[in-house]
């Protein structure tokens, strides 16, 4: 009988190497998807309803811990995997979410496979708890705190919090303020990991918005979810995902 397996990992070495391990040691883990971000992560689950998922802890926007939390509710069983070998392993340890240290061994893998094909292979909310504490320990990452961006021949400097989104288009970045807007080349998977993700969310691929910036989301005639920032009328494309989390809260 196959299983569905979904792998999220952000770093494609290691995503290549978790692929090929899975194919000679679980031959029936069908791998229905391959994710490099939480986001990809999450419309994943709701589009293909895994069995199992290979989850990076920390990727850009959202972590592997929120795609955890939805996976858990959809009755998904959870694999992390980490380079954190001294809390996360902690963490793991207090209860049946089971991990793998980066890089990825072999033998250890076998023994996440025979795990997972035990009937309480299932993993409990208190232990992506128990988690979350343990890399809270762990050195933070450096935020980013302003912004250059070109406005015709102007160079201006944006403060974080002036910023209300981020939005990808053709190959430039527009930083959008509430007081205009301005072009960076920085592409939003390198911005990602440099902004705090209770403050920032991607809500699809080609949007990053800070929350306090958002006023509404609405329903267009053919289904699709559109969101309006404080101040502007130009309306932006929001995933399924995004939509589902905004209605869960931040938690």
């Amino acid at each position: 009988m196959s299983v569905r397996v979904l792998v999220a990992e952000d770093e494609d070495p290691q995503r290549a190497a978790l692929l090929v391990l899975l194919a000679k040691r679980w031959p029936e883990a069908e791998v229905v998807a391959e994710c490099s971000d939480g986001l990809a992560a999450l419309e994943a689950l709701e589009e293909h309803t895994p069995d199992v998922a290979f989850l990076d802890i920390r990727m850009p926007g959202i972590s592997g811990l929120e795609v955890a939390k939805a996976a858990l509710e959809r009755g998904c069983r959870v694999v992390f995997t980490t380079a954190f070998d001294h809390y996360a392993v902690q963490a793991f340890e207090q209860g049946a979410v089971d991990y793998l240290l980066k890089p990825l061994r072999p033998e250890r893998l076998d023994a996440a496979i025979a795990r997972l094909r035990l009937d309480g292979a299932r993993p409990g909310p208190m232990d992506a708890e128990a988690l979350r504490d343990a890399l809270a320990r762990s050195e933070p990452l450096r935020r980013l705190q302003w912004i250059s961006a070109a406005l015709g021949d102007t160079l201006r400097l944006l403060a974080i919090d002036d910023v209300q989104a981020f939005h990808a288009e053709d190959k430039m970045t527009r930083v959008l303020a509430a007081d205009g807007e301005a072009l960076i080349r920085t592409p939003l998977r390198e911005l990602l990991p440099q902004l705090d993700p209770e403050t920032f969310w991607q809500v699809h691929r080609s949007l990053i918005v800070q929350l306090r910036a958002v006023d509404r989301i609405r329903k267009d005639e053919l289904g699709r979810h559109l969101m309006r920032l404080r101040g502007r009328a130009e309306e932006f494309p929001v995933s399924q995902a995004a939509v589902a989390r905004f209605r869960s809260g931040p938690g």
